[in-house]
């Protein structure tokens, strides 16, 4: 989850380290640090965001042509400067930078202990660069054997780089289960958490796989060995994105401009796969597997956080108009309760950054059991794009605020595009349903851009609820996980407690909170099941709640209940999800930035979650 930087080559590393950190700040802010060579080895660490560090190290000695850097998610020991990377080894012969866990650290700590090891930190970072140097003095071999040693005695997740004193022209890296990308350039080498750093200074990178160990000169080519000793051949790629996609373009924060992207992302996810011309959807990336995935019995979604919400979505497609039975998992609990899994399962995982470790290991153990796993994911190169069977690219392009908005829809466009196909293979809806659906989904991109009018007067609601302290979200049917995935944004950026549930279910509990202090967000459009939702809006009214309503452009028997609208276009109800989400990720910006919260990075959360 934290962020990782490094350079080698002719140019000075400082100025690259500490962009390409505050380009990755979103991935962790705790604390950062960076260790720059040139002949010595000098370590310059900071409680705080990556500018903290900045100032701090204003008038000391950041020359050097090798370095590394680091932001921080704190998982072991408090965000401090003690607990901060770059960490050094027993001896400060080696500085190291990690991503991940060391879950078998604590007995590692205390083997060391005991052969007069002293720890500075409360982090298992420390414990195994500790470990590699002591691996380096006592099996009397060079770094890149005791790396490979040492990291065959470790369990848990990493990716890691090193510097060594004295070696001003070798950079070490390795990867286990944590991303790890490197950049090729004209004589140089960057290295870096997930491409974003890289893109201004080459197209041409490497990305680790598991098990690998990378070993980056000054001059010549990159080698990569894996930790059993065998020699790899590096797989350079190019990348996609360009510049201009990680900068926030004017707008005041990278969530707002993401927002707005949204006509574009979900277009891009649909672009090339759906065919009104021919009447028909591609999809590529799972033709193969369209027959097993049309001939399930059973089709699990396992995923995490919003893209979980996404699935839920997903469910209600797949179910309505494929008529294929579906369970949502959250990965963080698929793999621990024993599930039943069978080898005519088809199992779909999605995750924003591909990168998810609960998700990432949900899927490893049904691919044990013999599922077919799909992917769906945004980032090219990723780890879920590499271990599935088949998948989608959302194309929603790079996503940089932490509370995630374009990919959300784009997971939405992807599986309402793989749900759709599959009815017309499976026969489950009629042609003139299909066509029918297929024109309003091609409509969908124009009426985001229709909704996004709405931004204005959401800016003035939110106004009236900086000093809220609980919401309630509701919604039926589609809706439904749409109110979920509404109460999460508020909580993830504004600190606000929110709850979503089904309208029906406010009568079974948290009808008990509502009164005149409890506003309540409710997703009313009208399609479904409307009028009983209208009537959950009586009933909430009756106890002089405030009504916050998503409606259908039009709508009057809300508006005559609601104390605020916000409209909506009109459109086919199982796409209601691809407009409503809309108005609740401008609210709950707005209010987070009338609260004066840090939007794109809220506390203790980070945009890629590869820890478990």
């Amino acid at each position: 989850m934290c962020g990782i930087v490094g350079y080698i080559g002719p140019k000075e590393a400082y100025p690259i380290i500490i962009k390409g950190l505050k380009r990755l700040e979103y991935r962790g802010y705790d604390s950062a640090g960076i260790a720059l060579s040139n002949g010595d080895l000098r370590l310059y660490k900071k409680a705080g965001r990556v500018s903290d560090l900045e100032a701090s190290v204003k008038g000391l000695d950041v020359k050097g042509t090798i370095g590394i850097g680091h932001t921080r998610w704190a998982t072991h020991g408090e965000p401090n400067k003690v607990n901060a990377h770059p960490h050094y080894s027993q001896n400060r012969t080696l500085a190291m930078i990690h991503n991940g866990i060391i879950e078998n650290y604590a007995s590692l700590r205390e083997e060391m202990q005991v052969r007069g090891h002293n720890f500075l930190s409360e982090t298992d970072s420390e414990v195994l660069i500790h470990l590699i140097e002591d691996v380096q003095q006592s099996e009397s071999v060079d770094l890149v054997e005791a790396v490979r040693i040492a990291l065959n005695q470790v369990i848990g997740a990493y990716a890691i780089v090193i510097l060594a004193k004295g070696d001003n022209d070798t950079l070490i890296a390795a990867r286990k289960g944590s991303p790890l990308v490197i950049g090729i350039g004209e004589d140089e080498h960057f290295i870096a958490s997930d491409a974003t750093p890289l893109i201004e200074y080459t197209k041409n990178v490497v990305y680790l796989n598991d098990e690998e160990i990378a070993i980056i000169p000054r001059n010549g080519d990159m080698r990569i060995i894996t930790i059993a000793d065998q020699e790899k051949t590096p797989y350079i790629q190019e990348l996609e994105m360009n510049l201009t996609a990680i900068e926030k373009g004017g707008y005041d924060h990278f969530m707002l401009k993401e927002i707005f992207e949204q006509p574009l992302s979900i277009r891009d996810s649909m672009r090339g796969r759906l065919r009104m011309a021919q009447e028909t959807i591609a999809l590529g990336g799972i033709s193969e597997y369209e027959d097993k995935m049309a001939a399930a019995k059973r089709i699990i979604m396992v995923a995490c956080g919003t893209s979980w919400h996404a699935a839920l979505v997903g469910e209600y497609l797949f179910e309505d108009i494929a008529r294929i039975p579906v369970e949502v998992e959250y990965g963080s609990e698929f793999r621990y309760r024993n599930p039943i899994i069978n080898e005519d399962d088809v199992v779909i995982a999605i995750s924003q950054s591909g990168e998810t470790a609960d998700t990432l290991a949900a899927i490893r153990m049904a691919k044990s059991k013999g599922a077919t796993i799909i992917g769906i994911c945004n980032v090219v190169g990723s780890s879920i794009a590499r271990e599935t069977d088949a998948g989608s690219y959302t194309h929603a392009g790079p996503e940089i605020g932490v509370a995630s908005t374009k990919a959300f829809t784009a997971q939405v466009a992807v599986l309402t595009l793989m749900a759709l196909r599959l009815a017309k293979k499976r026969g489950t809806i009629e042609r003139t349903r299909f066509h029918h659906l297929l024109y309003e989904l091609e409509q969908i991109p124009f009426k985001v851009e229709k909704t996004l009018d709405v931004n204005e007067k959401v800016m003035e609601i939110a106004k009236h609820f900086v000093n809220t302290r609980n919401f309630l979200y509701l919604g039926r049917g589609y809706n439904f996980p749409i109110a979920l995935e509404g109460a999460l944004k508020l909580k993830e950026i504004s600190y606000i407690h929110a709850e979503g549930y089904p309208a029906a279910e406010m009568k079974h509990g948290p009808i008990a909170l509502i009164d005149e202090n409890m506003p309540v967000v409710v997703v009313a459009t009208n399609k479904g099941t409307y009028e009983k939702t209208v009537s959950n809006i009586e009933e909430i009214r009756a106890r002089k709640g405030i009504i916050i309503a998503i409606v259908t452009k039009g709508d009057t028997e809300v508006k005559r209940l609601a104390d605020y609208i916000i409209e909506i276009p009109e459109t086919e109800e199982m796409l209601v999800p691809l407009l409503a989400s809309i108005p609740l990720q401008l609210l709950a910006y707005h209010i987070a930035v009338d609260r004066g919260c840090a939007v794109d990075m809220p506390r203790n959360l980070a945009k890629s979650v590869t820890v478990e």
